[in-house]
């Protein structure tokens, strides 16, 4: 037997088939597609699918890791290789046949650069762009195993788990196996590149986790922590818990109710060290505002009573199975709109910033506020306003 036969060469009797030769660094997580590959890319390579077969055997050097995917090495799986095996087996081609590229590292996928490839941000293809399509398509990394990538503390590390989700279109036709939930989308978010693995954003990794949990306070763990943490806003949570339809469970509902006391909690700090750092005047924190001999006004934030000017915290979550015509909905929008009618009519300038905007721009809601107080000097007088502790 030839001891020195190439690494895709014709492999000699099963009993003695010779370990292929490898790359030396096989811990970098960009060189680990050449420890894992489809099947499409060993015939891309020369390699038959009976001289894969046969190097899977008893005493060979590879293995079958999922179906149509293959660890070239054998022992278990590193937490990387179940990551973008999960992601082959998920991504694999169309029954029309099309071939993935030779190369599965090729360069511009899977690079640190933060994106899918150089002229594919959106994970497509890549087909007629002249670059090498990318081994996964359109394929993502989702649930648990995403917020482990995303770094979140209350999500189990990727060997701990003893499945990967991974998120698809809702066409892609192939089941869950061992190993693999595949979740199905009919609209895929844009992924995110994290060490070269595409992986879904936080609030729908979030969803898809929740959807998997069955308990309150696992779930009330992952949500607090992407809002401690500041991976996402609670509102763009809740929109996506609304669309998949959770709402509706009670375990989801507690720890929702958490969340958003969380979030709110973290956009009031926000408001003070906006107002602190940015050198605006004291205001009167958190007061309810109504006419001296008539009905309440409403509850604001913020109030500066010299200036007639009031901040409102705009961090109202999207209703449970609300459309944008929802009789429920345009009932929130009407009452809302009432309010500042109200308050606007008694010569009070009511300045409303969402969390998202004191997280991303402070210095410009702040501009914004000091435009609003310096502009009070040239308006009537305000309507005598009694102001309440709230």
């Amino acid at each position: 037997m030839n001891h020195n036969a190439p690494l895709f060469g014709r492999p000699g009797r099963p009993r003695s088939i010779p370990r292929p030769s490898l790359p030396p660094d096989l811990r970098d997580l960009r060189d680990v597609r050449l420890r894992v590959m489809s099947l499409p890319q060993l015939r891309a390579h020369g390699v038959s699918a009976a001289e894969t077969s046969a190097r899977c055997r008893p005493g060979g050097a590879w293995q079958q890791h999922l179906p149509g995917v293959y660890l070239l090495h054998q022992g278990p799986p590193t937490g990387e290789e179940r990551l973008h095996g999960a992601l082959l087996y998920a991504g694999r081609p169309t029954a029309s046949g099309t071939v993935l590229p030779a190369q599965p590292a090729a360069r511009g996928y899977g690079a640190p650069s933060g994106r899918l490839g150089p002229t594919d941000p959106g994970g497509g293809s890549g087909e007629g762009t002249g670059e090498a399509p990318s081994p996964y398509r359109d394929a993502m990394i989702t649930g648990l195993a995403a917020l482990a990538l995303h770094g979140f503390a209350a999500a189990p590390s990727l060997l701990a788990l003893d499945r990967l989700d991974v998120l698809v279109p809702r066409t892609r036709r192939l089941r869950s196996v061992p190993g693999v939930r595949l979740v199905r989308s009919a609209a895929l978010p844009r992924a995110q590149q994290i060490t070269g693995v595409p992986v879904a954003p936080v609030p729908r990794a979030l969803t898809d986790a929740v959807a998997a949990l069955g308990d309150s306070p696992s779930v009330r763990l992952l949500l607090t922590e992407a809002v401690r943490t500041r991976h996402c806003e609670p509102g763009a949570v809740v929109s996506e818990l609304n669309h998949a339809r959770l709402l509706s469970r009670p375990h989801v509902v507690d720890a929702v109710d958490s969340l958003l006391a969380e979030g709110r909690a973290i956009a009031e700090d926000r408001l003070y060290r906006m107002v602190s750092a940015h050198g605006l005047p004291a205001p009167i924190w958190n007061v309810d505002l109504r006419l001296s001999d008539g009905p309440p006004l409403g509850g604001v934030d913020a109030y500066w009573p010299e200036h007639a000017v009031a901040v409102e915290l705009d961090t109202r979550p999207p209703r449970p199975g609300a459309r944008p015509q929802d009789p429920a909905e345009r009932a929130e929008w009407a009452r809302c709109a009432r309010k500042r009618e109200r308050l606007e009519e008694c010569g009070i300038t009511v300045v409303h910033i969402t969390p998202r905007k004191l997280r991303d721009g402070a210095e410009q809601q702040a501009t914004v506020v000091r435009s609003a107080l310096l502009n009070a000097a040239g308006r009537e007088p305000a309507a005598r306003v009694v102001v309440l502790p709230r």
